[in-house]
């Protein structure tokens, strides 16, 4: 039988199949032992293959995984030296962050971006909790969104509390499988609920303590909305890491830097550092690109420098 993944739990999935028939699989040892550098073979939205089990009404094993259109991966956060995948065969991802409870952590929009633009996955950016803006955060909110926007990317302004946005996002999402991410606390379960009434998605508060987000999500989840919506729920991510980019695929997927460096005098093996006759670097100084932006370039280069052999892997 034919299905695609819904729910991972771990070494169980559920399967669902075109009919709206659900299965209880695990994996074939076969799948298991690929020696692929994942923490994960099988991901949310991946097609397979599938026997049921004949003792066990309900259940199944997974024989295969069908080819991919895309994916998204990033690097485990328990095991450093693996890949984790995250999901397979989406429309688009939906970054959600806020600028206030909590506030949004410097370079994480662009770092999440690492893991959609290798693969062209279409990316929109979404501003939460609107309500709770005071003036600053508005400023900062104009400054962001216009940033974004100029380079091609889409943005919104929501609030579930008050329903600001929300027709416009529903419009994005509708007829698409869509990833949606973000940090802990950003409102990401809160919100998914208020665009479409009735997904039983988890809510939870922030720390008192803290004032950081508190893990509501525990699995990744795909939730059919209608028969051409569908939602994956992922839970809250704290770190965003690469081993499986080169400082020059990080300079390759930035944009911005992509379309400058065929100006630069080393043309597409400049990292925008160093190099003299640097496109990026004479935009930076005569301010046609973000300061913000380039600053988390070089953040994450100065990570992949940091990281030894062993960390880094490229087959995934």
């Amino acid at each position: 039988m034919e299905g695609v993944i819904h729910k991972s739990t771990g070494s169980w999935y559920e399967v669902k199949t075109s009919d709206g028939q659900s299965f209880h699989c695990r994996l074939a040892g076969k799948i298991r032992l690929k020696g692929l550098e994942l923490t994960n073979p099988v991901a949310i939205g991946d097609r397979v293959l599938f026997e049921t089990e004949a003792s066990h009404t309900g259940q199944g094993i997974i024989s295969d995984i069908l080819p991919r259109t895309n994916y998204i991966v990033r690097q485990s956060p328990r095991q450093k030296h693996q890949m984790h995948l995250i999901a397979a065969n989406i429309d688009q991802a939906a970054v959600i962050v806020t600028l206030v409870k909590p506030t949004l952590k410097p370079g994480f929009i662009d770092r999440y971006l690492l893991m959609t633009e290798p693969h062209d996955i279409p990316a929109l950016i979404i501003f939460n909790k609107f309500d709770l803006y005071d003036e600053k955060a508005r400023e900062e909110l104009a400054y962001f969104s216009a940033l974004y926007e100029q380079i091609g990317y889409r943005t919104f302004t929501v609030s579930a509390f008050d329903g600001t946005g929300l027709e416009a996002l529903r419009q994005a999402l509708w007829g698409k499988m869509t990833l949606i991410g973000g940090q802990s606390g950003v409102g990401k379960s809160t919100l998914v609920s208020a665009l479409f009434p009735g997904l039983d998605l988890k809510t939870g508060l922030l720390s008192k303590q803290t004032g950081k987000g508190m893990h509501t999500t525990t699995f990744a989840e795909m939730f059919d909305v209608t028969k051409g919506t569908h939602i994956i729920d992922t839970p809250g991510i704290k770190l965003l890491s690469y081993n499986n980019l080169s400082k020059m695929d990080v300079a390759h997927n930035f944009r911005e830097f992509f379309l400058l460096s065929a100006e630069c005098r080393f043309g597409g093996a400049c990292t925008h550092t160093v190099e003299p006759g640097c496109a990026v670097i004479k935009a930076l100084e005569n301010e046609e690109i973000s300061p913000y932006r380039y600053q988390n370039y070089l953040n994450i280069i100065e990570d992949i420098d940091g990281q030894n052999y062993w960390e880094r892997k490229k087959e995934y």
